[in-house]
């Protein structure tokens, strides 16, 4: 039904001239502004800084996020988080597969019945998605050809080998249409093709109907399947040799980190030839974002279009040892990229403000005039977007991470599939400790291992994280980190939210040194 969206568009006006912030003053619309919402896979903000494209026509046409996170470094669980504005601990899903993870728990545990889509669906909007949903879907759904609620068009594989590229199948709004291993069928160009499609076909048959698109391609996710044309590129390109690439030193690491030997030849050889691919795959994703700025300039709806760019979830390559994966709790598998560009978004607008992956599902949400769950974890990005200054802010992002062991997805052909295939984590794989952690706005990383080990970095100091300084720092810091973690761990909503601004008062900060 879209007989609401006249009365969202009064809500968004309202909006709207509550909104001051900085830049040009933008025309007022006539409709709720449409959202595409790009989410790369395995994207660390390294190789995002290569991409051409999403640095011209997003990042410098808009807002970048400097200082975004997730809170689980993990395919499935990230994703839930995007859709719902949860963490993992309100929402149960920790994994890739069952029983605590993937698209059989969500699934299962009727977490679909209220994400973004659905919202925003009822608030007047055509939905559509586009490319990777959750990991195992649509095992244990009641067909292949199931679509998830909220959703007016629906293109998501649904069988084969998405990850490699090609040979797959994808429903197709509830028909099953299978790909091949032949360049068309490149299925990165594809997702393309669909979503361009799509808001051509939403704007020409829904005139005054926004719409939101969720563009979620596989790229740059290994095996990193370049499309035939960018097989060649980036000859001799290696991985970064960050300080922490390869570390020499990680004696005072948990015991998980610390049994890891130095990198051999082989395998940094491997590091290296990954990252090219990764590089190569990403080309494609690259043209898809001018393929869609350009369908919406086009079609008229750039002006009134809010295109966030974003990843999933981090990765290392080399760093502390590991070989290519993601699941830790280190800054390269956190941080992620996310640019936006859109209605009052001032150009050139760089944001430090700590962001995360749980704000996804509120700033949707308050772009289309309507409110968000009480039961929403995060915390809407818009007047940030638009240059604002709030009163308060988050000052510490919850981490987390469960170790129980993914023996992958049954399929319905009786196989079994990796609950996140191709991911070489280091041969760590779910060996990795559970933890919770707190990565802090005043520069401190802190986890706790659930076998009673604990990290602590001042990242102000020591960037690369090559120093665990928990043995020597103040225990007063250690005390108020411990204590403060365990208000986030369990807490949800508005509770939550204010557990955010337990900070250190001005008079601790000047108290305490840099860990040195």
């Amino acid at each position: 039904m879209v007989h609401s969206v006249h009365g969202k568009a009064l809500a968004w006006l309202l909006l709207l001239s509550a909104c001051g912030g900085g830049g040009a003053p933008q025309s007022v619309p006539d409709k709720p502004p449409n959202i595409v919402f790009i989410l790369a896979d395995d994207l660390d903000v390294t190789a995002a800084a290569q991409m051409v494209q999403v640095k011209s026509l997003v990042t410098q046409a808009g807002a970048q996020f400097r200082q975004h996170r997730v809170s689980l470094s993990l395919c499935c669980p990230s994703r839930v988080t995007g859709l719902r504005g949860q963490f993992a601990h309100n929402t149960g899903i920790f994994k890739n597969g069952a029983p605590d993870g993937g698209f059989q728990a969500t699934y299962s545990t009727g977490l679909e019945n209220s994400t973004v889509a659905t919202w925003l669906r009822g608030a007047g909007y055509r939905t559509a998605m586009f490319g990777k949903y959750l990991n195992g879907y649509p095992d244990t759904a009641p067909s292949a050809t199931y679509i998830p609620p909220g959703w007016d068009e629906w293109i998501s594989p649904n069988g084969g080998t998405p990850y490699k590229g090609f040979n797959y199948t994808m429903n197709e709004n509830g028909s099953t249409v299978s790909y091949g291993g032949t360049a068309p069928a490149y299925i990165t160009d594809v997702i393309s093709a669909r979503a361009t499609s799509f808001i051509r076909r939403a704007v020409a048959d829904h005139p005054g109907q926004p719409f939101f698109a969720y563009v979620a391609p596989y790229a740059p996710h290994s095996p990193a399947t370049p499309a035939p044309r960018h097989a060649n590129t980036y000859p001799g390109v290696k991985a970064p040799r960050t300080a922490s690439f390869d570390e020499a030193d990680v004696s005072d690491k948990p015991s998980w980190v610390a049994a890891l030997p130095r990198l051999t030849a082989t395998q940094i050889d491997d590091i290296d030839a990954l990252h090219r691919k990764r590089l190569q795959s990403l080309l494609a994703v690259d043209e898809m974002v001018k393929a869609i700025v350009d369908t919406l300039r086009d079609t008229g709806q750039l002006d009134n279009t809010y295109l966030f760019f974003a990843s999933d979830n981090g990765y290392h390559e080399g760093h502390h040892r590991f070989e290519s994966g993601k699941n830790t709790g280190y800054e390269e598998d956190l941080m992620v990229p996310l640019s936006v560009r859109g209605p009052g978004v001032p150009t050139g607008l760089v944001i430090d403000r700590f962001t995360a992956n749980v704000d996804y599902a509120p700033t949707f949400a308050e772009i289309a005039g309507i409110g968000a769950p009480s039961s929403v974890d995060g915390r809407s990005l818009l007047g940030l977007m638009r240059g604002q200054t709030p009163a308060s802010w988050r000052e510490a992002l919850l981490l987390e991470h469960k170790s129980d062991i993914d023996d992958g997805i049954l399929r319905r052909d009786g196989t079994w599939e990796p609950a996140d295939p191709f991911d070489l984590n280091s041969g760590t794989g779910d060996a990795i400790t559970g933890f919770s952690g707190l990565r802090t706005a005043d520069g401190y990383t802190y986890i706790e291992y659930e076998n009673g080990e604990r990290e602590l970095y001042d990242n102000g100091v020591d960037a690369a994280q090559l120093r665990n300084a928990y043995a020597t720092a103040p225990s007063a810091l250690k005390a108020r980190l411990a204590a403060w973690l365990a208000s986030l761990k369990t807490a949800s909503g508005s509770g939550l939210r204010q557990a955010e601004l337990a900070s250190m008062s001005r008079r601790r900060r000047r108290v305490l040194q840099p860990l040195a």
